[in-house]
């Protein structure tokens, strides 16, 4: 059995991998957000964003081609509709990757993946937004030390550190890859590695990273 240019097959075969693949699609379209391990997730992620731009091509051939990997035609109507709609104005980028730390028991790499359905207008004024902040707090942080100013990132941020330990008055984590913050307590925090540090939810969510899997799942609680 010939071996895929990307590394091993997942399942036993061609034909059970491209199962796999079709349903975890299924579920992620209709759910917006699934947990699976790594592996899946990093699989999964180009599968999925190539049935996004069938959908947002939406004509009946690309309907068709849908439909033979994916059965379910309510689901297949989402996708058309409602996702294809989502991401109109996105060029690419249709899903999002977040490491939420090892399965008990096997310890395999787990990984929540969803599905990018911000405008990508707002996404950029909050990027714009950040930048702005970060150049007007510069003066007023001159009492930082040349390091800390130079690696600081953002306006109330501080570098990883090489521990994982929070640096004082740094606790909430933020992960660049997924532009995702975890605060204490919450339910990945633990199992999430900080690639940078923020004084406070509102710094992290003003540098443009959203709470990870949402306001509810970061039990963000007002100061």
């Amino acid at each position: 059995m010939p071996t895929p240019a990307k590394g091993p097959r997942l399942g036993g075969g061609a034909a059970h991998e491209r199962l796999m693949l079709a349903n975890l699609s299924a579920a992620l379209f209709e759910h917006k957000r699934i947990t699976t391990t790594l592996t899946k997730a990093k699989r999964l992620s180009p599968y999925a964003e190539r049935l996004v731009t069938f959908a947002k091509r939406g004509d009946l051939s690309s309907r068709r081609r849908v439909l033979g990997l994916i059965s379910d035609k309510g689901i297949v109507h989402e996708l058309f509709t409602d996702i294809a709609k989502a991401v109109e104005n996105r060029d690419g980028g249709y899903t999002r990757i977040t490491k939420i730390g090892n399965r008990k028991g096997d310890n395999a790499p787990m990984a929540v993946i969803e599905l990018v359905l911000e405008p990508v207008s707002a996404k950029q004024a909050v990027v714009k937004e950040a930048t702005t902040a970060a150049v007007t707090a510069a003066p007023a942080e001159e009492a930082a030390t040349p390091v800390e100013a130079a690696e600081a990132k953002y306006a109330g941020s501080h570098a990883a550190t090489e521990d994982n330990e929070a640096p004082e008055g740094f606790e909430v984590k933020g992960n660049e890859d997924s532009m995702k913050f975890h605060v204490p307590g919450s339910r990945w925090y633990d199992a999430t590695v900080a690639e940078v540090w923020f004084d406070s939810a509102e710094s992290a969510a003003a540098a443009g990273f959203a709470p990870a899997g949402g306001e509810a799942a970061q039990e963000v609680e007002a100061e």
